[in-house]
């Protein structure tokens, strides 16, 4: 099913839809596919079109509001196992071949306030990051009932890809205003560039990539988040907000469930994947948080390989009716490695059953991680 804008904003925020909503977020894991070709997938279940999985159409606003320039990105080495190159923040990138597809950094640029300084131009505010023509193009597309979306750096995500996850901790006690004047630099930037676009558009959904937190917790707690990581978030949401802005959308993984409420009170009312492997478990933060918080994937991506039972077992509790608003379900991850075409075709029937959904038909699939 194709959803408009005014649907999808209807369910996260708890309204009354059609239907629940079913998607697959991030799509296969690398050598998945060939399991599955062996296993006699078709080419529109190795697409993922077999599945009928809903869809809608999202537009960028036109507003780019991380690095501008840079280094120039080239390979430094590449052998059957690994590829090694340089990024555009100078860093060097580690990619084992057949095993991820997300390279590692093996270097960082900054390791004070001086390097700080030396790249600190790379984040400051330019008439070039605000596309007014691609804002307007979006204003065009929202009328057809796309969706519009606007990203922003993140307050842990920023200072990690500069300086490490380790420094980016530590550096809270030791240089808590290095972090602070990175966090400020990039808010005005951001709500700079924002300003122009919303001249243009409105636009519906606002999304923070951060990735801070693994299956102990987050690696930054709510004091953190109260002195850095608020005054950023607060500045923008209330900028967007005040312009007709609904959706704030937080994408991390692990458990974050000891910042969720922090969080909350930063303006983010969408959090996603909800990694159950780590501990999130999207059921009991509904009930703590009723319809103040959203969520998309929540679905263990393990149970998948652990057979039709787990399967069912976890769908039962995942897509119980009090979830059906305020959910887009899916998987937490991409598909994992070990699990069978037949048991996905399982789990995929079985989902739309619970949810009163008629059997699945050929259908467009796009990806719905924004």
């Amino acid at each position: 099913m194709r959803w408009t804008r005014e649907q999808y904003i209807d369910l996260m925020t708890f309204g009354e839809t059609e239907r629940p909503m079913i998607v697959e977020l991030f799509g296969l894991l690398v050598g998945l596919e060939e399991e599955w070709t062996e296993q006699g997938a078709t080419g529109g279940e190795l697409d993922l079109s077999d599945f009928d999985f809903d869809y809608m159409d999202i537009v960028d606003c036109g507003a780019y509001t991380g690095m501008l320039g840079g280094f120039e990105p080239a390979v430094l080495e590449e052998t059957a196992e690994y590829l090694i190159t340089r990024d555009e923040l100078g860093r060097t990138m580690k990619l084992m071949k057949g095993r991820a597809t997300i390279p590692l950094p093996t270097s960082h640029p900054v390791d004070g306030w001086d390097s700080w300084e030396k790249i600190k131009p790379m984040f400051a505010f330019h008439e070039s990051r605000a596309d007014m023509e691609k804002a307007r193009a979006a204003a065009e597309a929202q009328k057809c009932g796309a969706l519009v979306t606007a990203g922003i750096p993140g307050a842990f995500d920023m200072p990690r890809q500069l300086l490490g996850e380790e420094m980016a901790c530590v550096m809270c006690y030791e240089e808590p205003g290095l972090i602070a004047d990175m966090l400020k630099t990039v808010c005005d930037t951001t709500v700079r560039t924002l300003e122009r676009v919303l001249d243009a558009v409105t636009i519906d959904n606002l999304g923070v990539h951060e990735d801070m937190a693994g299956k102990s917790g987050p690696l930054w707690g709510p004091k953190q988040i109260a002195e850095l990581a608020a005054p950023y978030y607060r500045r923008v949401w209330d900028l967007v907000s005040s312009r007709g802005t609904r959706l704030f959308s937080q994408d991390s993984d692990g458990d974050m469930t000891p910042v969720v409420g922090s969080f909350m009170e930063c303006g983010v009312n969408i959090m996603y994947p909800c990694e159950p492997a780590a501990g999130m478990d999207m059921v009991a933060l509904r009930r703590k948080h009723c319809d103040k918080l959203a969520f998309k994937g929540g679905v263990d991506k393990f149970c998948l390989r652990r057979g039709r039972d787990a399967i069912l077992k976890e769908l039962e509790y995942k897509l119980q009716p009090s979830m059906r608003r305020g959910t887009v379900f899916g998987v937490d991850h991409r598909i994992p490695n070990g699990v069978p075409i037949a048991d996905y075709r399982f789990y995929v029937d079985t989902a739309r059953e619970i949810l009163g959904m008629p059997p699945r038909r050929k259908s467009i699939w796009r990806s719905m991680a924004f």
